[in-house]
């Protein structure tokens, strides 16, 4: 009977005995082989962890990875960029049992994300994206960009090229970016891609900008210059609508006009010779007027007596004389009032 019942107890328990958890790994950032065994969930017991690549010697874990005080990975030394090619064993010990299995990492190869990412706007108006990626001759790279915060756009960048290119951006829209990576086809395509490298931004809320950035951030001057060009401008403007508004027209002063001569003179201000054919040169002399009385022969003989004279008082009489002409030519005169005395003699 006891026989018996530790025989069922045996059967039982082995056919409720948990299996060893499954072992998963991988290549991190091409420094260590990482290897975890909590898939199925945190186990209830520690293991102990070994590993080796072919041909190489087995090593135990010198790194493990806890979760509540329970082993649930390790992280083993890398080596060589190419061991990734060579099959990788593990084993999983506990008490008298053990559990080796055999990965392949070609394909299980994780990197870091991009860094230095920036962002210039090129003189061709095209906007110019840039990173830095340590497998750079095998990474490829998976752009993912997106307009005013909408939805993302992803584009593909082939293996060797660390740049991206957006065509004649609005300078009213925001662009941002954001770029990861993985070993391409060339070198053995990964199923993992990298984190996503901090994300960029150029635009219209450049002040959200990653520090990163190139030519998208202002120094600190530029804002002061822009402030003092404004107020140059206006004072300007304000300048020139006053004077525009008070011009003032320099007008000589219009002399009155007079009657003597050396104002007329001053005012027209003219040359000294022809001021000169101004002066005078001729006098002034009165002027003798006498008038004749012809009498007819019948008007005689009627009158013993008739005497015929002429007396002028000369009140206005203005006579231009040369002073170089002789005294004995005739000249024009002109008589105000005459007063004729008439006598006739027989």
């Amino acid at each position: 009977m006891p026989m018996q019942l530790l025989l069922l107890l045996y059967l039982i328990g082995h056919v409720f005995a948990k299996e060893p958890p499954d072992v998963e790994c991988r290549v991190v950032y091409l420094e260590y082989v990482e290897c975890s065994w909590n898939k199925q969930g945190t186990p209830d017991i520690n293991y102990t962890f070994s590993s080796w690549f072919y041909n190489d010697k087995e090593t135990n874990c010198t790194t493990y990875v806890l979760e509540n005080g329970i082993k649930t990975g390790c992280k083993q030394p890398y080596g060589n960029d190419n061991k990734r090619f060579l099959s990788f064993y593990t084993t999983l010990v506990h008490g008298n049992k053990s559990t080796t299995k055999g990965h392949e990492l070609k394909n299980k190869v994780l990197l870091y994300p991009p860094v230095n990412v920036t962002v210039k706007n090129g003189s061709d108006f095209n906007l110019w994206f840039y990173w830095n990626q340590t497998k750079s001759n095998c990474a490829e790279s998976d752009v993912r960009y997106r307009t005013n915060k909408r939805k993302w756009e992803h584009t593909k960048v082939s293996s060797g090229r660390q740049i991206f290119c957006i065509n004649l951006p609005s300078s009213n829209s925001e662009y941002e970016l954001q770029v990861r990576s993985r070993i391409g086809k060339d070198c053995g395509e990964s199923i993992y891609w990298s984190n996503w490298s901090e994300p960029v931004v150029w635009g219209s809320n450049n002040s959200t900008a990653d520090a990163n950035l190139i030519n998208s951030s202002m120094p600190v001057w530029t804002p002061v210059l822009f402030v003092v060009g404004i107020i140059t401008l206006i004072l300007l403007a304000v300048m020139l609508l006053h004077h525009e508004r008070l011009r003032i027209y320099i007008i000589p002063v219009v002399p009155k006009p007079s009657l003597i001569s050396h104002d007329i003179e001053n005012w027209l201000q003219i040359s000294k010779n022809l001021k000169e054919n101004f002066k005078a040169n001729y006098t002034e002399r009165a002027c003798p007027v006498r008038e004749y009385c012809h009498v007819s022969q019948s008007d005689s003989e009627s009158s013993d007596d008739f005497t015929c004279s002429v007396t002028t008082n000369q009140t206005d009489c203005s006579i231009s004389s040369p002073v170089n002409q002789s005294e004995d030519l005739p000249t024009p005169c002109s008589s105000a009032a005459s007063t004729v005395t008439v006598s006739s003699e027989k």
